[in-house]
């Protein structure tokens, strides 16, 4: 979602205000703006669209001093305008807002009522409101503050900046994640670590309540009851280099060819090769005690964990239940005593999928959190902390972040299996071997890469396509479609091979492309069966397969895409590689945004 950054600093701010939302544009944005304090005045320099048009704005009328905040907008309250943009301001106050303050219409009211003046239609411009009228009455940015905190409900991070107090920032965060940075005579608030990294390295998270306030000196820390507290200052390891694109045209296709090195490194913190073990963090709960498991998860991570049900089911015979994150709480679910929860996400801090954990962890489920980022919230508040190592993924769609998931899950439910005694030590160690030969076949996969290219000109062109799979490849065709519809903006709907017959093969006709996964093994023939009947009524089947299956059944498809013949465990990890570099190329071919498509945010820290 939105993206903050502030500095207070000796030397002029506004060009490392503008880099530090540069390293933010993989949150999604659709508007930019600073906000520098200098010579007693706010200097305030915005503009809607990409992060050029504030450059360009900056280059016209510089925002000059050494202390300001900024901010890239994804739109919630308002169209994305100039006028909505961030920060928003009063004569004395300015504020940058990530999150949504959920009674901003009674709030707003008030301030209308006494005279106030609002210049857009957020919710996040009666934060600065509601300050200013403290500050305007008196009081010091420090009583402001703990006058306004517990006005607002829903989620913040903020940074505001005071006209009257040039030497200080102060920030708080509710719901939505913000990092403090420490320099030599400069002090820094973030989005995350990654927007600090060519800044710092040592941070400090802010939790759940907390407001800080910063100055050149350091940084001043309460929790939600106002009492100072400390916070671990940590060295972030964040890489300023790590969110280059090298050689490639797209962070999604420099992220893609990733996925062998970062799925090698995410298994060798679960696998042991030498004794053909998998090898979990240290477990403070009983895991033969577990008797169902609750995975809650958004998007591409949903399709993860739908994978990992039947690795679940299969090898460890632990019934699972899973649910989409914004849908878990409102059906009321029924959750087993002792059972285990398991939340998925790349950030770590999906607000869906947030407050579904905490509503697990009230209700005496041991939590476990699949995360990319191993100091975010989920992260901190699980039982079982089982980070992917994928590295920082800048694309807004998801891929080596996905096949770290898989590759975690899988291990996983192999432990599982094995404490549970459902499986023998010779089968763990075929597991284990197979998981091993992982980075090696998706190697194989990305080979392939020329010739998805060379066919994605079958795609590109249409308005629908429909992508089929069975078992463990029905998530991989949702997946698929998603992908399709993320980047290129195809309208694209994955099924179970065999639900084609029950109503969407009414569709088929020779304008929609059937993008069918099916490797060889026990339920290659059924699917071939359901691609025959696509086929039948005029489809244009393209079949992706290995060697074995092209052959038995790739003679009237429009395109074939070989991949490597592997194991079924290590399938979707496989197959995942396809489905992605279709989707990019076809992206490609229609001349869309890959990394920041469209209306998307990679992390949403709003419900």
């Amino acid at each position: 979602m939105c993206g903050i950054i502030g500095i207070v600093g000796k030397e002029p701010v506004a060009d490392r205000l503008i880099d530090g939302l540069r390293r933010m544009e993989y949150r999604g944005y659709d508007s930019a703006g600073i906000c520098t304090l200098d010579d007693g005045k706010l200097i305030r320099r915005r503009a809607e669209g990409k992060l050029a048009n504030l450059v360009a704005e900056q280059s016209r009328s510089p925002a000059t001093g050494s202390v300001g905040i900024a901010h890239t907008r994804w739109a919630t309250h308002g169209a994305p305008t100039t006028n909505n943009a961030h920060p928003h301001a009063t004569g004395e106050v300015a504020i940058v807002h990530n999150g949504i303050i959920e009674n901003f219409r009674p709030l707003r009211s008030g301030l209308v009522e006494r005279g106030r003046k609002f210049e857009s239609e957020t919710d996040s411009e009666v934060i600065a409101h509601l300050v200013s009228e403290q500050v305007e009455s008196g009081a010091s940015p420090e009583e402001a503050v703990k006058a306004v905190l517990p006005q607002l409900r829903g989620a913040f991070a903020l940074a505001m900046a005071f006209r009257a107090f040039p030497d200080m920032l102060v920030g708080a965060r509710l719901g939505s994640p913000l990092v403090v940075g420490f320099g030599e005579g400069e002090t820094y608030l973030g989005s995350d670590a990654l927007a600090l990294a060519p800044l710092t390295q040592q941070i400090a998270y802010l939790e759940e309540g907390d407001w800080v306030v910063i100055t050149r000196d350091g940084a001043t820390i309460y929790d939600k009851d106002n009492n100072k507290v400390d916070r671990e200052v940590q060295t972030s390891g964040a890489s300023a280099a790590a969110i280059e694109k090298g050689n490639y045209r797209h962070y999604m296709q420099k992220e893609i060819f990733e996925q062998p090195t970062v799925v090698a490194q995410t298994l060798s913190s679960y696998l042991r090769p030498v004794e053909q073990q998998v090898a979990l963090p240290q477990i403070d709960f009983d895991i033969t005690a577990i008797e169902r498991v609750t995975i809650v998860a958004c998007g591409t991570s949903y399709y993860a964990g739908m994978v990992a049900k039947y690795w679940f089911e299969q090898f460890a015979r632990v019934p699972v239940d899973i649910d989409f994150a914004s849908e878990f709480r409102y059906r009321e679910p029924v959750l087993q005593d002792g059972g285990l929860a398991l939340f998925i996400s790349q950030s770590g801090e999906t607000a869906d999928t947030l407050a579904a954990l905490r509503h697990c962890k009230e209700n005496g489920q041991v939590i476990s959190a699949v995360v990319n980022v191993p100091t975010s919230s989920m992260a901190r508040e699980a039982d079982l902390l089982l980070p992917t190592h994928a590295g920082p993924e800048i694309g807004v769609a998801s891929t080596k972040a996905f096949a770290c998931q898989l590759a975690v899950l899988a291990a996983l439910a192999a432990h599982f299996a094995v404490r549970k005694g459902r499986i023998s030590r010779e089968e763990e160690a075929e597991i284990v071997r197979h998981l091993l030969e992982a980075p090696a076949c998706l190697n194989a996969a990305l080979d392939h890469d020329e010739e998805i290219a060379s066919m994605a000109h079958l795609v590109a062109p249409a308005r629908d396509v429909l992508y089929l799979g069975r078992g463990q490849d029905f998530p991989l065709a949702l997946e698929g479609a998603l992908k399709l519809k993320e980047i290129s903006y195809i309208h694209a709907e994955g099924y179970a091979s065999g639900e084609m017959k029950h109503g969407p093969i009414a569709l088929i006709d020779e304008d929609v492309p059937v993008i069918v996964l099916a490797p060889s093994g026990p339920l290659f023939e059924k699917t071939v069966s359901n691609m025959q009947e696509v086929a039948a009524r005029g489809g244009k089947v393209v079949l992706i397969s290995d060697a074995q299956g092209i052959a038995e059944a790739g003679e009237d498809c429009i395109a074939t895409i070989e991949m490597p013949r592997v194991h079924p465990l290590i399938a979707p990890l496989v197959y995942a590689v396809p489905v992605q570099l279709l989707a990019y190329h076809v992206a490609c071919i229609k001349g869309t945004d890959v990394d920041q498509p469209r209306n998307l945010a990679k992390s949403v820290t709003v419900e």
